[in-house]
């Protein structure tokens, strides 16, 4: 944990490693935020701050905290605390400082020529951290959108000390050198945006054609959703151990590390377990307390896979203090997307690791009413393949609630029938007779209708 250098006293202190870029953190709590934002939460955004700055390769050396009535339009915090932060950069010999919000362009100027190191936001961290991550092509072209949408509107910023009119006469005496670079900027800005956006369009077309494959398996879509670094990817990779795949060689496995926005591209698995027991599972990207606007408008492509889902696991980290604003962030972010009506089970992950007083079960299922309606939280540890068979029941069962039962007597000469009820339901009782063969099954609606048109 880094220092923390607030307006009256100091928390601890710790070292740096020199192969890392080495940065101080910055954030203020205005009072007029007291209302809904405690000191604890103003701290847990400062702390979430800092593993964004270690998931970007970077080594928190300080934290400076200012309480203010409001931020300060010209310097974000006041003269005095900047002035103190560049003694600070001084200090640890700091290559750069980053704030813990969104900064105006005049801002951002401002501050870098007080501080005399690059200045970086939370908005254009997080972007960063995309940037890295990023391993398809649709993620990358959704990144370099994002990230081209920020900078933009910053461009004069950059270019505002060249601004100054020229010092020729006659007719060139009114052009300043920074104002031609500042068009040529936004307009090669500007041409690389519509270029984004084609390419874009033509990735989400060929999505939305693996979307059609998929709905035409008939298999459900379950998606994992929720706070980064919950759990999401690990439990996808235990369902792939469980159901099928062998421990550390199962090519179909996505990418698990403890760290925030360790996935950021949509992956889809087939779970299969056994005959009309299967479902198709989504890994999406993590969600994060002020996650950039730009980047929920960029992914929105990817993200509309959650929008198409039949159930959604909410995972939450139980073991995280802060689990009940994590499932805001959450569930804010779901009603965004109008993914807000889709049946959910709540998954509250590593709850091994959970204080005894919190009380929560250690494994298990219960139901509570939120907002009215019937929800499912479930308590689990990821690594536990118990707790992973418990989920997939708890699936199955909420899937199955909307199924139906059906009788069949299938002619001998539409044996395609019988084939694709054995494929896509599950068969209760079969019989052979001598007008057909006679089939119980269970399954969803969709599948029961063109069992039936096949029959016509």
């Amino acid at each position: 944990m880094p220092a923390f250098f607030g307006a009256e006293e100091i928390w601890g202190s710790c070292g740096a490693a020199d192969e890392k870029e080495r940065v101080i953190l910055v954030g203020v709590w205005e009072l007029s935020e007291k209302e809904f934002l405690s000191e604890e939460d103003f701290l847990h955004s400062l702390r979430e701050l800092e593993e964004l700055a270690q998931a970007c390769e970077m080594d928190p050396l300080v934290i400076v905290t200012q309480q203010l009535p409001s931020v300060d339009k010209a310097l974000y915090v006041r003269s005095g605390k900047a002035a103190e932060i560049a003694d600070l950069v001084k200090e640890y010999t700091a290559s750069r400082v980053i704030f813990n919000d969104t900064l105006s362009p005049s801002q951002i100027r401002n501050l870098q020529n007080i501080l005399k190191v690059p200045v970086t936001d939370r908005t254009r961290l997080i972007l960063d951290i995309f940037e890295r991550r990023a391993r398809t092509r649709e993620s990358r072209l959704q990144v370099e959108l994002a990230k081209l949408q920020y900078l933009k509107p910053r461009l004069i910023g950059m270019w505002e000390t060249q601004n100054r009119q020229g010092g020729a006469s006659g007719s060139q005496s009114s052009k300043g050198e920074g104002e031609k670079q500042l068009e040529i900027d936004r307009r090669t800005i500007d041409h690389r945006l519509a270029e984004l956006r084609r390419e874009l369009k033509e990735v989400s077309r060929e999505r939305e054609t693996q979307r059609k494959k998929r709905k035409g398996s008939r298999l459900p879509l379950v998606a994992l959703v929720g706070y980064t670094n919950a759990g999401k990817s690990t439990i996808m990779n235990a369902m792939l151990d469980a159901w099928g795949a062998e421990p550390g060689t199962d090519e179909r496995k996505v990418f698990e590390a403890d760290m925030l926005f360790a996935t950021l591209d949509t992956t889809v698995r087939r779970i299969e377990m056994e005959r009309g027991r299967e479902f198709l599972l989504s890994d999406t990207v993590g969600f994060i307390h002020r996650l950039p606007t730009t980047l929920v408008e960029a992914f929105k492509s990817t993200l509309e896979e959650v929008t198409q889902a039949d159930l959604l696991l909410q995972v939450v980290d139980a073991s995280d203090d802060h689990a009940s604003e994590h499932i805001e962030v959450t569930r804010d972010t779901l009603t965004e997307l109008g993914a807000g009506h889709i049946p959910m089970i709540t998954v509250f992950n590593k709850s091994d690791l959970c204080d005894p007083s919190l009380h929560y079960p250690r494994r298990g299922l219960r139901e509570v009413s939120i907002d009215g309606e019937r929800n499912e939280n479930i308590y689990i540890s990821a690594k536990q393949p118990e707790s992973i068979q418990l989920l997939t029941t708890a699936i199955l069962e909420k899937l199955e609630r909307g199924d139906v039962d059906r009788e069949f007597l299938i002619p001998y000469a539409k044996g395609s029938v019988q084939s694709y009820l054995m494929q896509n339901a599950r068969v209760e009782n079969l019989e052979y007779l001598d007008t057909g063969v006679s089939m119980h099954v269970k399954c969803n609606k969709v599948v029961a209708e063109k069992a039936e048109k096949m029959l016509q």
